[in-house]
């Protein structure tokens, strides 16, 4: 491995046993906009006192307000 750099060593290193790579967690906003300037297939849900964005289709524009 001569001439490799710390960057990509350091890519190459797994996480340890007990540890799971997360992903992404979804979006806390202090305030949502209207469903209007929302994608189609947007759905605002309260659940226990706050108010969830949930997108079947499209899950990346998951959002939460409180």
């Amino acid at each position: 491995m001569a001439g490799a750099s710390l960057y990509t060593t350091a890519l190459r290193q797994t996480p340890p046993l007990g540890e799971i790579p997360r992903r992404p967690a979804m979006k806390v906003r202090s305030s949502l906009k209207t469903l209007k300037t929302r994608h189609r297939d947007c759905k605002l849900v309260r659940r226990k006192g706050r108010l969830y964005v949930i997108n079947k289709t499209n899950p990346r524009f998951k959002a939460r307000q409180g």
